[in-house]
């Protein structure tokens, strides 16, 4: 299902008058954003690295809880660049690996009775490659002795073309780092015991070895992943030769990747969705209850995008000509509707970041007849929503054709979510 800016898709108006920011600052600016962005994300993914290979090397509740920390500021610059997704082939051709969910887990692990096994939908979702050196996956008997990048990445992910095996990325990690969560719609993560990494007899869940080899494999991976993302952003690298080839096309990805974020995926398939559902399965961070930052700095990077400025982790700031300054030169009642809508949606997202970090979890919003949970989420949902609206009417005051953003059966027909 697409969400398309027109009912007729193509935009024919007259051009406005002449702006005079150059439209090849605005892309400059934007692919700045998207290098910084992306390096931040692999220096602190360096760092949960570093977390993960003192945790393995000395199992303790210190070390477990410093990986998992690790693993938590990583998401946050990686979020903001999701906002590269959908206008960017290069990215979306690529963030599958890193990002995919949700995940089948019983592939990766052993998972609680609950969870079930097999299925028609994925008969692999119980494989447990953990305890199993050899298995058999589509017909095929697999060597698992050995537990490498290459295997995980080759091998296990979307292992028979089937999406929800993924054996790889930040979801994969998070699991093997906090285990399932069990709490259903009351609060509380996932409670993995850092024993799980204790090798010898104090070793709990059982190839305590092979658990580690794995969560260093799938670190490693991500590492690798993200080291290729950060250069294809780079002087002289593919994204940003690529959107920077023709200013309009590269406008256009700015826009496409900004409406479809807002629209399709966060708004829908991250939120709606869920709360639809009223699911915690449906939460994009689960295992950790780290949904709420998520959804946090998905927002903060449209916003980034618009205003054409970064907050780096460091603390500096990469900023530039931005669209906010285009599109001010036409229509300065646009541009502020735009800033007003944008700062609407943060203050909604944050308002359920402040709720999860005061102790009301994302997994109680999403309880059913939770009232004050579900007007938190459809406060955000609502939100960016409105500020699709808003980007529509720029695409427009741009003169600017045929931009198609994501869709979501979650906004578009609902009742088919439950069909």
């Amino acid at each position: 299902m697409k969400f398309l800016t027109t009912s007729a898709l193509a935009l024919c108006i007259a051009a406005p008058a002449l702006a005079a920011t150059d439209k090849a600052a605005v892309i400059e600016t934007y692919a700045n954003i998207a290098q910084a962005g992306y390096e931040d994300s692999l220096s602190t993914a360096k760092a949960l690295q570093e977390a993960v290979a003192a945790l393995v090397a000395t199992p303790s509740a210190e070390t477990l809880a410093a990986a998992r920390e690790a693993w938590l500021a990583a998401r946050n610059p990686y979020q903001q660049t999701e906002v590269f997704r959908f206008g960017n082939p290069i990215v979306d051709d690529w963030e599958g690996k890193v990002n995919a969910w949700p995940l089948d887990e019983g592939l990766i692990d052993y998972v609680d009775g609950s969870y079930g096994g097999a299925s028609d939908e994925n008969p692999f979702a119980a494989s447990n490659v953990i305890a199993n050196p050899v298995l058999e996956l589509a017909g095929a008997e697999v060597d698992a002795s050995e537990i490498t990048p290459e295997l995980i990445a080759e091998t296990l992910n979307e292992a028979d073309g089937i999406e929800t095996n993924v054996a790889r990325g930040y979801h994969a990690i998070e699991f093997l780092l906090w285990g399932q969560d069990l709490n259903g719609t009351e609060p509380g993560a996932g409670e993995r015991p850092y024993t799980d990494y204790v090798t010898g007899d104090d070793c709990t869940g059982g190839n305590c070895d092979r658990r580690a080899a794995y969560l260093t494999a799938a670190t490693q991976l991500l590492v690798s992943d993200l080291e290729e993302m950060a250069a294809n952003w780079a002087e002289g690298g593919a994204a940003r030769e690529e959107v920077s080839a023709n200013a309009d096309a590269g406008i256009v990805a700015m826009l496409t990747g900004m409406g479809s974020l807002s629209y399709g995926e966060q708004a829908g398939e991250r939120m709606r969705l869920g709360l639809m559902l009223n699911d915690p399965e449906e939460e994009h961070d689960c295992f950790s209850d780290n949904t709420h930052n998520s959804h946090f700095y998905d927002g903060k990077g449209i916003q980034n995008v618009y205003l054409g400025s970064y907050t780096r982790v460091d603390g500096s700031t990469v900023e530039g000509p931005s669209l906010s300054d285009l599109v001010s030169e036409t229509s300065p009642e646009l541009d502020a509707e735009m800033k007003g809508k944008l700062d609407a949606t943060m203050t909604a997202l944050g308002e359920i970041k402040s709720a999860a970090e005061g102790g009301f979890a994302y997994d109680q919003m999403l309880e059913a007849g939770n009232e004050k949970g579900e007007a938190l989420i459809m406060g955000g949902v609502n939100g960016l929503i409105d500020q699709t609206r808003t980007i529509e009417r720029i695409v427009t005051s741009l003169a600017l054709e045929g931009i198609e953003f994501e869709g979501s059966d979650s906004l578009d027909n609902p009742t088919s979510v439950f069909q």
